[in-house]
């Protein structure tokens, strides 16, 4: 998958049918469990398999990506495709950047459908427990994609930086209308409506930086996760994977 998508492309490319693993410590954290702290006992792992296995069976993984020229950069700023995006120290961040990846992913309605219907039923700890699947699933495709534009940058002879979102790290949740229009959205089925609420919603919008000179791992070393074997760039060993 990785080695047909282009990272510097402005056409936009489409990933379907992705292989997600959904990491169980993600789905009870979102439970509110602390992992090495907080211990399920067997009543909430037998909830936990019943709503993982619902959840893969529902779920529809599916990414959108492009990618735009830099044309002004700032302190907290990169302009880019007509658009202004106002990131605080987005520039100290990143360092020099050629061009920006913008896009989206989403695991689909029919999950986040599913739990309203248990919650209506009043299976409610079914339902929870598949609402927190879906988070993590999400979550797991986010991660996969960006690994999938680093793998596919390293073959390019480029790098691309951790992946970031509006709503997080101060970058104003309002941003995400000028986001949106880097990349088509509805290609996957994402729309955007006036508050700047996703739906499904059960989808992550992103960007990353692109670039020989971009910096990256400001946050967390992407090589933690990733499954390329025997990788000539790789900074830290894998502990987890988000590929089946």
């Amino acid at each position: 998958m990785s080695a047909a998508l282009d990272v510097r492309s402005p056409v936009p490319a489409v990933l379907l049918d992705v292989p997600l693993r959904v990491d169980r410590d993600e789905v009870l954290r979102f439970q509110g469990y602390k992992k090495g702290v907080d211990i399920p006992d067997a009543a909430v792992l037998a909830l936990f398999n019943e709503a993982l296995t619902l959840g893969e069976s529902l779920i529809e993984p599916r990414v959108v990506y492009r990618a735009s020229l830099v044309t002004g950069r700032g302190p907290d700023l990169i302009e880019a495709g007509g658009e202004r995006l106002q990131i605080p120290g987005i520039g100290r961040l990143w360092g020099p950047l050629e061009q920006v990846g913008a896009g989206a992913c989403t695991v689909g309605a029919a999950i986040e459908e599913r739990a309203r219907r248990l919650w209506d039923e009043r299976e409610l700890p079914l339902a929870v427990m598949l609402d927190s699947v879906g988070s993590a699933a999400v979550e797991s495709l986010a991660e996969y994609a960006n690994d999938v534009l680093c793998q596919a940058a390293i073959a390019a002879g480029t790098k691309v930086t951790n992946r970031i979102s509006p709503g997080y790290a101060g970058w104003d949740t309002a941003e995400q209308a000028a986001l949106f229009r880097l990349f088509p959205a509805g290609s996957i089925g994402i729309a955007l409506n006036p508050s700047c609420v996703m739906t499904p919603a059960k989808s992550i919008s992103f960007l990353v930086g692109v670039g020989p000179e971009a910096r990256v791992d400001h946050y967390f070393t992407q090589c933690r996760r990733c499954w390329m074997p025997d990788c000539a760039y790789r900074r830290a060993a894998a502990a987890i994977t988000v590929r089946r």
